[in-house]
């Protein structure tokens, strides 16, 4: 596999949502939480071709505040969707029209596709498969993933710890997606294509202090009872694989 690169990785990272007060103020908006995660991950990886200071060409679009400002496909290498605490089926213009403009990168361009989360759950709908509420519910803080054959290939472990906070899923595979793993809770837990596109329903970029604030929020308004909240704080603190995923998501990127 040929990792050399002449330029910096042009990555446009879509926003689907404003991250909670604290997370915000540390990072300004979910796109400082990826951009932290990968250059971490470029250190971790340590290639001579990949810089974790100049390797990068990283923009930011707030697509679910500004629905009418996408980047220009031309213009990147990569889009990188990002989580959201919004339905991925849900029946609103901007999410409809961010499943087309996924639709179009994946039928009509070269630009390779990283989904997590929501993201990954918007790939789903763009590849026509079902999406939705999970009937076992919710999947939070860091959980294991029991991966595939590809996927213990992908990923270089045998099994990956991710945080989760979820409760919609992708139903079924696509037709000519590799599958990566899967979890009691969820069923697809990652999608694989060469040089196309790479999601994962969990979040490598969240850390303790991300999550805590998250779980601790959604006690608070109700989302979650006491039973699970003590259930999900319990595991707010384990080790997660949060930078295995982003240095198999910079080989991904890399890949020619």
């Amino acid at each position: 596999m040929n990792l050399k690169v002449a330029r910096p990785l042009r990555i446009a990272i879509l926003e689907c949502d404003t991250p909670l007060p604290q997370t915000k103020k540390k990072f300004q908006g979910y796109g400082g939480v990826f951009e932290f995660l990968l250059r971490a991950g470029a250190r971790a990886l340590n290639s001579p071709d990949l810089d974790p200071d100049t390797g990068f060409e990283l923009t930011r679009w707030q697509v679910e505040l500004e629905p009418e400002k996408y980047p220009d496909p031309a213009t990147v290498d990569a889009i990188l969707i990002t989580g959201s605490k919004h339905d991925s089926f849900a029946d609103t213009p901007w999410i409809n029209k961010l499943v087309d403009y996924t639709t179009k990168i994946l039928t009509e361009t070269n630009v390779r596709v990283i989904g997590v989360c929501f993201g990954h759950q918007i790939v789903g709908r763009a590849l026509k498969v079902g999406v939705g509420r999970n009937p076992q519910g919710w999947e939070a803080a860091v959980n294991q993933i029991q991966l595939s054959a590809k996927g213990k290939e992908i990923f270089g472990v045998d099994t990956l710890r991710l945080h989760q906070m979820h409760r919609d899923c992708v139903f079924t595979y696509p037709e000519g997606v590799e599958a990566l793993g899967s979890s009691p809770v969820c069923k697809v837990q990652g999608m694989y294509v060469a040089k196309r596109l790479f999601t994962v329903q969990g979040h490598p970029e969240f850390n303790q202090e991300i999550m805590t604030e998250i779980v601790n929020t959604r006690h608070a308004t109700g989302v979650f009872d006491d039973k699970a909240f003590q259930e999900h704080s319990g595991k707010v603190a384990l080790p997660h694989d949060g930078l295995v995923v982003s240095q198999a998501f910079l080989k991904f990127l890399l890949e020619q």
